[in-house]
């Protein structure tokens, strides 16, 4: 594991150890399109999950303590798309902060901080968030179970960490703001890629354009709106945090 993300990892669990048992630990991880963003988040919801759990060898397959919920879930539909004044931008420009349900993904968060976690009130019922459903490229409603047990969230997205309303108001409810910065080169080669392979381009040409024209675009925004953070991380494919 990467230095710093072994930090990262590190002190979370600190974090979590020294958390009421009322109250959950909320990490929120920014960073523009291709910064791995999503790899890292991953990887730090894992690892505390298998520490967690090597702490009741008796159990043999505790309930995760560590849930990862990804932003994705808030984008807004297709037909919301087309019911916008300018349905052809709101399309070509999909991902882009217009096109997501910012106020949805901030009650989500007022819940969580507003519903203790389990054991305060273990008869709770979960809290669920959307996912994206690539298949039918539209979001799937209350797909993302967040249970009693589950007392650390992990959040990603491009706008978690950005200063605007209501981001700004979800972000002020974290425990943690984490941003992974990545050159725009690098984060071009990795949507490039990762936009052909979804099959979301149907060729490095298409692919490229896109990046240009919507995903980094995006992230000057994101990168130039950003909300002071807790950490910055640097984004590194060295075998060890390897970006998907």
């Amino acid at each position: 594991m990467d230095d710093q993300v072994a930090r990262l990892v590190d002190k979370a669990w600190n974090k979590f150890q020294q958390l009421p048992e009322d109250r959950r630990l909320l990490i929120a991880i920014g960073g523009i399109p291709g910064s791995g963003k999503t790899t890292l988040s991953q990887i730090v919801t894992a690892a505390l999950n298998t520490r967690h759990a090597s702490l009741h060898p008796e159990i043999p397959e505790p309930v995760p303590v560590a849930v990862f919920v990804p932003m994705d879930g808030y984008h807004l539909t297709r037909a919301q798309l087309s019911a916008m004044p300018d349905p052809a931008l709101a399309h070509a420009r999909r991902g882009a902060e217009f096109t997501f349900d910012g106020q949805s993904f901030l009650q989500l968060v007022r819940s969580l901080r507003a519903v203790p976690p389990a054991p305060a009130l273990p008869v709770l019922q979960p809290i669920y968030a959307p996912s994206f459903d690539h298949a039918v490229k539209d979001p799937k409603p209350d797909d993302i179970a967040i249970l009693p047990a589950h007392r650390v969230v992990v959040f990603e997205g491009n706008y978690v960490c950005l200063d605007k309303a209501p981001w700004r108001e979800a972000a002020g409810l974290m425990d943690e703001l984490w941003f992974v910065s990545v050159d725009e080169d690098t984060a071009r080669r990795r949507l490039i890629k990762r936009h052909v392979k979804a099959g979301i381009a149907k060729d490095e040409e298409e692919a490229r354009k896109r990046a240009d024209e919507n995903d980094l675009e995006n992230g000057r925004q994101i990168v130039g709106q950003r909300v002071d953070v807790h950490e910055e991380i640097v984004s590194r494919e060295d075998g060890k945090w390897v970006h998907e």
